[in-house]
């Protein structure tokens, strides 16, 4: 029996049955999350690691998603861990996911080398400094860089993955020139790269980005990913990426 708190709800993801278990206020996972499971490509028995995965949504989706053969979690409150191990459990996928509770700067030393085919991150948008926040919040842990910040997400992806791997990453427009320069600096390449607009006509809000380890240098921007075609209406493929129909 899995225990739900006074303060949690369990939302149904609408996708093979699967579920997650969410604060009823607080932090809750945004379409950000679901557009990045949805950009991931994972090799059939793959090793994927989600660096910062919060209440765990993007393994969770992995799993109904992909042919992974293990997907772990890393996240550094423990309170969110606690609730996405709690998922994992509700899912009945603890052979297949794992969460740890840990700084995700620990990870090079603890799995010691690169065994990674996957790794995933929707990392804090916002720099330091950009904008007064409460440190202990879970939500401006979530958004802004006060725990990690782009550059160790970057590092410990490289020192992760195999040779070949692909980091896949969300993030704002306005951080792509860090992300770029981190991945060259680290020595993973970006290859493809969508961004994400709320409507046609209207600048993009998000990019998503594959990048290779030791990969050649050749980027590859793809058609847009349009959120809504009117207000309050999703297109089509937004709806197809959500499993749902009109």
């Amino acid at each position: 029996m899995v225990n739900i708190g006074i303060d949690e709800q369990i939302d149904d993801l609408q996708y093979k049955g699967l579920k997650i278990i969410q604060k009823k206020t607080g932090f809750r996972f945004g379409i950000d999350a679901v557009l990045l499971a949805n950009f991931c490509q994972v090799p059939k028995d793959g090793q994927v690691m989600d660096l910062g995965t919060g209440t765990g949504i993007i393994p969770i989706l992995l799993a109904g998603k992909t042919q992974a053969s293990r997907i772990i979690g890393v996240e550094i409150q423990e309170d969110m861990a606690d609730t996405a191990k709690r998922s994992v459990l509700l899912n009945n996928l603890e052979e297949k996911v794992e969460i740890l509770a840990m700084d995700i700067k620990e990870c090079p030393s603890y799995f010691k080398g690169r065994h990674f085919d996957v790794i995933t991150s929707n990392p804090p948008y916002i720099t330091a400094g950009g904008g007064i926040v409460n440190p202990s919040d879970a939500k401006a842990i979530a958004r802004h860089e006060i725990m990690c910040n782009l550059e160790d997400v970057i590092r410990v992806s490289a020192a992760l993955l195999k040779p070949g791997g692909n980091l896949f990453m969300v993030n704002r427009p306005q951080r792509l020139v860090d992300a770029v320069y981190l991945m060259r600096k680290y020595g993973i390449e970006p290859k493809i790269m969508r961004f994400v607009h709320p409507y046609a006509g209207k600048k993009p809000n998000l990019v998503l980005i594959r990048a290779s380890r030791g990969g050649n240098p050749q980027l590859k921007v793809i058609e847009p990913l349009y959120v809504y075609e009117s207000p309050g209406v999703y297109t089509d493929e937004i709806l197809e990426i959500y499993g749902k129909s009109r």
